[in-house]
């Protein structure tokens, strides 16, 4: 399960009563986004969940109706419905910034043919906006829409090391999961590795998410004075054909589409839709 949000997480402070019902059709509708290609069985999702067996039948038999949750012929395994679709996409369709990085993106895509991507930090998490794939080698699935944690990804860690204190702290678990075997595990090591990417001014991932992917990132500093880049781009590159040269380009071409970026971009405020 997905960490709560940023604005979740500040109805927790706000003193706004949480309406359970709600609650907990979010939560059974994230699970099942979680599990992408494997549907669940009533019994995992009450388990996973820790809901009435019968409460959770009936909200499944409602959400499959309503076009939010399918089912397969025998109506035993579950899985997100379309109508979830028609929400990301909304999502997508009227997010003012990603319409600006997309050109962005395909333009480094085919002067370097590496992947491009764009993601937005969402509590311990990054979510993944747009990518642009290299023509060298295809991805099974898309990134768009998938959320990866923020400790073990270029992206994340670009937008960790734009924060210190308790804003850091909100957004790194207490656990650091292993991905890889190269997954930092310690809060001490990630505090390290984040000042390394303030000097350096760029976030570096050697295998930490994906074996075999050497990945940078870049924090996005289109928002407001006083609030810190939620936005971020990335590349990923095969780390067999990962040399010095090509490392030195891509990183000063990821600069200079940062730069393009933040001057083409509408600044983030408080009153910005994220």
């Amino acid at each position: 399960m997905a960490a709560p949000s940023d604005d979740a997480a500040d109805d927790k402070t706000s003193g706004v009563r949480e309406v359970k019902s709600a609650a907990r059709t979010l939560e059974l509708l994230e699970l099942l986004a979680s599990r992408q290609n494997r549907p669940a069985r009533l019994r995992e999702l009450t388990e996973a969940l820790g809901v009435p067996r019968s409460s959770l039948y009936a909200l499944l038999r409602t959400l499959t109706k309503h076009g939010w949750v399918r089912t397969d012929a025998s109506g035993t395994m579950y899985g997100i419905g379309i109508r979830a679709l028609l929400v990301g996409t909304s999502y997508l369709d009227t997010d003012p910034h990603l319409r600006i990085v997309k050109p962005v993106l395909d333009g480094l895509g085919e002067k370097l043919d590496e992947t491009f991507h764009f993601g937005r930090l969402d509590g311990f998490d990054v979510v993944y906006l747009a990518t642009r794939e290299s023509g060298q080698y295809l991805r099974p699935y898309s990134r768009v829409g998938r959320r990866l944690p923020a400790y073990c990804t270029a992206l994340g860690k670009a937008l960790l090391a734009e924060r210190t204190g308790a804003d850091l702290d909100r957004h790194v678990p207490a656990e650091l999961a292993a991905s890889t075997p190269h997954t930092i595990t310690g809060r001490d090591a990630l505090d390290a590795d984040l000042e390394r990417t303030r000097e350096r001014g760029h976030a570096v991932d050697v295998e930490e998410n994906s074996l075999g992917l050497h990945c940078f990132g870049f924090a996005l500093r289109y928002a407001a004075e006083g609030h810190p880049p939620r936005d971020a781009i990335s590349c990923s590159v095969p780390v067999a054909r990962l040399t010095p040269d090509r490392e030195r380009e891509i990183v000063e071409a990821m600069r200079e589409a940062r730069a393009q970026i933040e001057r083409s971009a509408p600044p983030l405020t408080e009153d910005s839709w994220l």
